[in-house]
C-alpha cells in the first residue's frame, strides 16, 4: 500500500475535489448541492476556514474541513467525502479524526455538529456522535438529512 499524506488543501485541488463529489452522487449528495460546494471551494482564500485533502500517490483521494461558527463554541464538519471506490477502507475515519483533532486545538471550541444523510449516519455514530434531528429528504429525494453533534472532551 502506498503512502496516504493528509496535507492543507491547495487551489489546485479544486478539479479534484469536485470528481470526488461527482463520484458520489447521487447516493451521497444531491447534484444540485455542487453549486454550493463550488462556493465553497472558491471562498476558502477568503474565510480561511480549516480545509484539508488526503493524497495518495499524487491523486487526491478524501477532503474535508471545518466551519467555525460565530459564537466560536462549536464547529460544523464541512463537505468531507471520500473516492467512491475507496469507501469503507478506513480513508473517511482518518480524515473525520483528523477534523476532529483540529477542532480540540481550537480555544474555546465545545461541540463539533454536522449535517449528513442516513448513509453515513451510522459512521458518525461510531465516532460518538448523536443523531439530534432527522429531516426525510432534507438534501433532496432520497437523501434524508440527519442533524447529528459530538461533545468534545
Amino acid at each position: 500500500m502506498t503512502d496516504i499524506t493528509l496535507r492543507p488543501y491547495r487551489p489546485e485541488d479544486r478539479a479534484a475535489c469536485l470528481a470526488l463529489f461527482d463520484g458520489n452522487v447521487p447516493r451521497y449528495f444531491a447534484p444540485d448541492e455542487r453549486a454550493g460546494f463550488c462556493r465553497f471551494l472558491d471562498e476558502l482564500p477568503e474565510t480561511g476556514w480549516p480545509y484539508l485533502v488526503l493524497e495518495e500517490a499524487g491523486q487526491v483521494v478524501a477532503c474535508g474541513g471545518l466551519i467555525a461558527d460565530e459564537g466560536g463554541r462549536q464547529v460544523s464538519l464541512s463537505w468531507g467525502m471520500v473516492v467512491r471506490s475507496r469507501h469503507r477502507g478506513g480513508l473517511g475515519r482518518r480524515l473525520t479524526l483528523a477534523r476532529l483533532d483540529q477542532a480540540r486545538a481550537m480555544p474555546g471550541i465545545g461541540r463539533v455538529v454536522i449535517e449528513t444523510s442516513q448513509h453515513t449516519r451510522g459512521f458518525y455514530e461510531g465516532l460518538g456522535f448523536r443523531l439530534t434531528a432527522l429531516t426525510p429528504d432534507g438534501f433532496g429525494p432520497g437523501i434524508d438529512r440527519c442533524d447529528m453533534v459530538l461533545t468534545l472532551d
